[in-house]
C-alpha cells in the first residue's frame, strides 16, 4: 500500500488509473477540473493513457463512450451544469450499456461558489436508471472509483461519482494499492443492436435496463458504503461529506441511530429499519433533498418524523457546514474563542490587471454611447466579470452559449443593438450553432469574440477555436468576409477599436469582432 495526500479530485482521478484507465475526456470547469489535470500530469509521463480535453461536455462523454465500446476503461470528468450539455449521450449510454469500464465523474457546487446553480446529479443518476457513488471524504474518492469501474463491467451499464465542492478541493491523505490494475485488452463490442438505438432496439435495451434494478437496489442494500447503526430514538441520514459534519458534532458514546448513504440507488432494507427504530430522522444532504423527498413521500406520511431542508431545520439552499448540521440536530451552539467581523468591505473578483478584456469592454462601452440603454447580452468565462463595477459592460449570462442565441432572439423581436460577448472556447464549446443559426436568420446580431487563446478562467487550459483556427471556422459558417473584423484590445488602439464597433454595430445583418489579445495569466502560466 502507499499513501499520498490527495484533492478529492485527485483521489478521483489516482483511483481511475490504478483500475486500468485508458481515456480520460473532459471539459474544464471548477470543481471539476482538477481531477483531469492530474490524470493528464501522470498520462505525460506513463505515455499508455489517452488524455484529451473535449470541445465540451456532450463530445466528451461520446468520446469516452468510444473507449468503452472499445472494451478499455474511460473516464470522463465535468461540473454539474456540463451533464445538462452531456445529457443527450448520457442518458442514452444508460441504454446502450457499457462494454469496458465507464465512469462519469461529475463534480456538484452547493452554494454556487462558480457556477449558474446548485442543481443536484443524483436527480441524473436516477434519470438514467445507473448507479451512483457519494464519496463522503478522499479515500472514498479513491476507493469508489476503482470499485465503480468493477461494477459498470459486472453489470454492463456506465456508473457516476458525484462530488461536491468541499470534496473536490480539499485535502487528505490516502491510502493506495501497491499494485494497479493493467489496463482492458482491446475488445469492441460485437452486439451491434445493442449500440443502435432504432426503437426496436431501443425498446430491448431499455428492458434489460429495467430489469437490472433489483440488482442494483441488492448491490446498495449489501454496499459497505451505506452503513446503518442504530442506537437511539434519535436518528440521522448523512449522505457523502455530511456524515463527517454529524459525527463532529457528536460524542463517541453518542445516542443518534446513523445510516450513512454513500451507494445510490437509496438502500430500502436500511432506510426502513432506520424509519421503523426511531421517532424521528434528520436527513443531512449536500445538495437538493433528494433523500428527504423519497422518505416523506407525496403527503409526508410516515412512521418517523422526517426533517429537513424542507422543514426548515436545514436552510434550502447552499452548503452544509458542521455549524448548520449542529442547529438542525437541536443542539446548543458551541462558543468561540473569538467573534469574527462581519463589518470587512465586499470584495467581488474583478479581471486582472491588464486582461485584455478590460480594454475590450471599454472601446465596447464607448461605442454604445450613441444608444439609449444599450444592453450586451453575454456568456461564460473570465469576460463575465465585466458585468461588475468599473466596466459593467454585460447584462446576461445563463448558459454555455447562450449569448449569440439570446441576442438573436432579441433582434428577430425587434430590439437593437443586439450584441453578444463570447470567448474563444465558449464559443467553440457551444457558440458555433447558434451563429450559424443567426447567419441562416440574417439577424440583425453584432458578435464580439473575446479571443484570449485559452480558456482562462479554469487555469489556462487549451482552446479548441483560437486565432486562425478561430477565423477559418467564424468564416466557414457563413460570415460575410466584409462584416469580420479583428481588432487588438491594447489601450493605445482604443479609438481605431471604438470606430470598428461603431461601423459594425450600424451593420443591416450578422457581424463578428474578434478581439483577439493573449490572456496575462497565459503568458505567465506558459512562458
Amino acid at each position: 500500500m502507499g499513501r499520498e495526500v490527495l484533492l478529492g479530485d485527485e483521489a478521483v482521478g489516482l483511483g481511475a488509473v490504478h483500475a486500468g484507465l485508458t481515456g480520460i475526456f473532459g471539459y474544464p470547469g471548477t470543481p471539476s477540473t482538477e481531477i483531469f489535470e492530474f490524470v493528464e500530469r501522470i498520462a505525460r509521463k506513463r505515455g499508455d493513457i489517452e488524455a484529451h480535453w473535449s470541445t465540451n461536455e456532450k463530445v466528451a462523454y461520446e468520446e469516452a463512450l468510444g473507449v468503452s465500446w472499445a472494451g478499455r476503461r474511460a473516464l470522463v470528468t465535468m461540473k454539474h451544469v456540463g451533464l445538462n450539455v452531456a445529457a443527450d449521450a448520457f442518458m442514452n449510454s444508460a441504454v446502450t450499456g457499457a462494454n469496458g469500464g465507464l465512469v462519469l465523474a461529475v463534480a456538484d457546487d452547493p452554494g454556487m461558489h462558480s457556477s449558474q446553480n446548485e442543481q443536484d446529479s443524483r436527480y441524473f443518476a436516477k434519470f438514467a436508471l445507473i448507479p451512483c457513488f457519494e464519496p463522503r471524504d478522499q479515500q472514498a474518492c479513491y476507493d469508489m472509483t476503482r470499485d465503480a469501474y468493477d461494477l459498470s463491467e459486472e453489470l454492463g451499464i456506465p456508473v457516476m461519482v458525484r462530488l461536491v465542492t468541499r470534496i473536490a478541493h480539499s485535502r487528505s491523505a490516502v491510502e493506495t494499492v501497491s499494485e494497479p490494475r493493467p489496463q482492458n485488452p482491446l475488445e469492441p463490442a460485437k452486439d451491434i443492436r445493442r449500440w443502435t438505438l432504432l426503437p426496436s432496439n431501443a425498446r430491448v435495451q431499455y428492458r434489460i435496463l429495467v430489469e437490472k434494478q433489483p440488482e442494483l437496489l441488492r448491490r446498495a442494500e449489501e454496499s459497505p458504503y451505506n452503513v446503518l447503526e442504530l442506537r437511539g430514538k434519535r436518528g440521522i441520514i448523512a449522505c457523502g461529506i455530511t456524515l463527517n459534519y454529524a459525527l463532529e458534532n457528536l460524542p463517541r458514546d453518542h445516542d443518534w441511530s446513523i445510516l450513512a448513504i454513500g451507494q445510490y440507488p437509496v438502500p430500502p432494507e436500511k432506510l426502513r429499519r432506520l424509519v421503523e427504530h426511531v421517532d424521528e430522522v434528520l436527513v443531512l444532504e449536500d445538495g437538493y433533498p433528494f433523500v428527504e423527498e423519497m422518505l416523506r413521500g407525496l403527503f409526508g406520511l410516515g412512521m418517523a418524523t422526517v426533517r429537513g431542508r424542507l422543514t426548515g431545520e436545514l436552510p434550502r439552499t447552499g452548503e452544509l457546514n458542521p455549524d448548520l448540521v449542529r442547529a438542525g440536530m437541536g443542539l446548543p451552539e458551541v462558543a468561540t474563542a473569538a467573534q469574527m467581523d462581519t463589518t470587512a468591505a465586499s470584495r467581488p473578483p474583478t479581471l486582472c490587471p491588464g486582461c485584455p478584456h478590460t480594454d475590450t469592454y471599454k472601446a465596447l462601452n464607448e461605442a454604445l454611447e450613441i444608444f439609449t440603454d444599450p444592453q450586451v447580452f453575454s456568456d461564460i468565462g473570465c469576460y463575465t466579470l465585466g458585468a461588475l463595477p468599473p466596466l459593467q459592460a454585460i447584462h446576461s449570462c445563463v448558459d454555455m452559449g447562450a449569448s449569440i442565441s439570446m441576442a438573436a432572439g432579441a433582434a428577430i423581436a425587434g430590439y437593437r443593438p443586439a450584441v453578444a460577448v463570447i470567448g474563444d472556447s465558449t464559443f467553440a464549446h457551444s457558440g458555433m450553432t447558434g451563429l450559424l443559426s443567426a447567419i441562416e436568420q440574417e439577424a440583425n446580431v453584432n458578435i464580439v469574440i473575446v479571443d484570449n487563446e485559452t480558456v482562462a478562467m479554469t487555469g489556462t487550459q487549451p482552446s479548441a477555436a483560437t486565432m486562425e483556427t478561430l477565423d477559418r471556422i467564424v468564416l466557414g459558417l457563413g460570415i460575410d468576409p466584409e462584416h469580420f473584423r479583428v481588432i487588438t484590445p491594447v489601450p493605445k488602439n482604443h479609438a481605431d477599436n471604438v470606430r470598428v464597433f461603431r461601423e459594425e454595430l450600424e451593420h443591416e445583418g450578422p457581424s463578428v469582432i474578434v478581439a483577439r489579445r493573449a490572456c496575462i495569466e497565459k503568458i505567465k502560466r506558459h512562458r
